[in-house]
């Protein structure tokens, strides 16, 4: 990590505080900073239509009783 000071002149003690608390923080936003792994629907299936009920195999083919 390479920190150029263009102004003031910070002591040694200043910089390695400095370099901690960015070190810290860089780390906590790394780590809240990941990618959703959730599947998301694509763009075929929400266009799609939803499939259709499964047929009653216990309803004969008429509703009469032949």
């Amino acid at each position: 990590m390479a920190i150029d000071v263009r102004r003031g002149s910070p002591t040694e003690e200043e910089l390695a505080a400095l370099i901690a608390v960015v070190s810290q923080e860089y780390a906590a936003e790394s780590a809240e900073a990941v990618a959703d792994d959730r599947p998301t629907r694509s763009a075929w299936s929400v266009s799609q239509r939803g499939l259709r009920r499964p047929l009653r195999r216990d309803v004969g083919w008429g509703r009469f009783a032949g």
